[in-house]
């Protein structure tokens, strides 16, 4: 589980799956400590942000396969959904100039 921490937001815990998921793509390796620097925040949110549309991409196109298939049937929670708290906490904190911490 990890709790990312900055000035300018409140705590935000997530579940060690996701938080791992998030952190490499933002370049970063998971640890149990960690930083992500204000002068650093603009790409991670970059990358965030791109791998939010790529993942979009890929959901609409098994929308469009399931509704072919005439399933009915829903997609679990994608990354956009699971990304949006910290890509928030990255946007306020970089907005602030905050750095973001966990494991500390």
């Amino acid at each position: 589980m990890y709790r990312f921490k900055s000035k300018a937001d409140g705590d935000l815990i997530m579940m060690a799956p996701v938080g791992d998921q998030i952190l490499r793509i933002i370049g970063r390796e998971p640890a149990p400590k960690g930083i992500i620097e204000v002068a650093a925040l603009p790409q991670a949110i970059q990358e965030l942000e791109q791998a939010i549309a790529a993942a979009e991409m890929t959901r609409a196109d098994a929308r469009e396969i399931e509704a072919d298939d005439d399933a009915g049937g829903t997609l679990a929670i994608g990354l956009q959904q699971r990304a949006w708290p910290l890509l928030e906490m990255m946007r306020r904190s970089l907005a602030e100039r905050a750095d973001i911490v966990w494991g500390v």
